[in-house]
């Protein structure tokens, strides 16, 4: 079996190991004769995996007691209205931080709820850098802010987190177990699964206890975090698959040594890949040194008309999913958790070489 170094932005890689658990156990899961795709979510079985992804997610981000932790379905999106819709009533403002596409559109969702104030908004540099928190436009009424620490299309990341007196929302989708998290400086972290957690399907939030009864009273059920917080994320028929593989990756997690293991890998694979484009008059990064992502790392060429040379020569040398965003073109890296550093080094070998051989 020959397998690829998969830079997707998402879905992404998962960890070899994880792969191999999956198909061991996709005819007969735990003795029972059947696939985790197909046993009852109430079962004991499923509801022990289920206690078990929880139990060990708080052990990863040292999640405090005061805080829920629900699985629900629909996605890093669906939460966009969720957010609105469980923290704010008709006419309340919500600060929206927008430093990326996905802050955008987390906006955009939110004023059809809400009235949204973008205290930051760094599209005229196309999404490339993170203004000082003292030029911020914040409003002091507002019931929550709403921010990305990790914008996927741009790479953009925050290396800290700001400083506000109502609860803090944070869309954690491309960055959340890339390292630890001091989880009680937010009201809320939401983040879908497909980067650093699992397959599709499934989205992780962490709630503060305290903002549980917030929702508007006309909130369809579905779309009340206390609903999930109440019933074990079992509300509905939930996406098994995709929590049974996430309940994988938190266990090879730990293995690895925990996020804090896995920090210190993704800052020494990032600055690799960095320290080598830097290094190169053929290749550029456009984002401000002070807060690139560690996650998502789009590079340009000197030359576009390279673009399609570069792609298929790096597809055929084992290197895929490198084509960069449309609104940001030239290529992007994803080296999410499950990237090894060997394919980043693989990576950058090739792009050495690719520049000797058409610089």
């Amino acid at each position: 079996m020959s397998r690829v170094y998969n830079f997707s932005a998402g879905p992404a890689a998962l960890p070899l190991q994880v792969l191999e658990q999956i198909r061991a156990e996709t005819l007969d899961w735990q003795g029972s004769g059947m696939s985790v795709m197909e046993i009852s979510h109430r079962s004991k079985q499923f509801i022990q995996l289920a206690e078990r992804a929880e139990f060990n997610l708080r052990n990863i981000l040292s999640i405090p007691e005061n805080y829920s932790v629900i699985f629900p379905q629909g996605g890093a999106t669906m939460q966009m209205s969720m957010v609105p819709l469980n923290l704010s009533a008709p006419g309340e403002t919500a600060d929206y931080i927008v430093t990326g596409s996905w802050g955008k559109k987390a906006a955009a969702e939110a004023s059809k709820f809400c009235k949204v104030n973008i205290s930051v908004d760094t599209s005229d540099k196309n999404y490339t850098y993170i203004p000082v928190e003292s030029t911020w436009s914040s409003n002091d009424n507002a019931v929550y802010v709403h921010y990305t620490p990790n914008e996927t299309i741009a790479g953009v990341e925050f290396n800290f987190i700001p400083d506000s007196s109502a609860p803090i929302v944070a869309d954690m989708s491309s960055n959340i177990l890339s390292q630890p998290i001091d989880v009680d400086r937010f009201g809320v972290i939401y983040a879908g699964a497909q980067k650093n957690i699992g397959p599709a399907g499934i989205t992780l939030v962490i709630i503060k206890n305290s903002l549980l009864d917030r929702f508007r009273k006309n909130t369809p059920h579905l779309m009340t975090w206390k609903s999930y917080a109440e019933s074990l994320s079992m509300t509905n028929t939930p996406p098994t698959f995709a929590w049974y593989v996430a309940d994988i990756v938190f266990q090879w997690l730990i293995e690895q040594g925990g996020v804090e293991k896995m920090a210190l890998i993704n800052s020494r694979k990032s600055k690799k890949l960095y320290d080598s484009i830097d290094k190169s008059d053929f290749y550029s990064n456009p984002v401000s040194k002070n807060c690139r992502s560690k996650m998502n790392v789009p590079f340009i060429l000197a030359d576009s008309k390279l673009d399609d040379l570069f792609l298929k020569q790096s597809h055929s040398a084992g290197l895929t999913n490198l084509k960069g965003h449309r609104s940001v073109g030239g290529m992007r890296a994803s080296i999410y958790n499950a990237v090894s550093e060997e394919a980043v080094d693989t990576l950058i070998e090739f792009m050495l070489e690719f520049e000797r051989t058409n610089g």
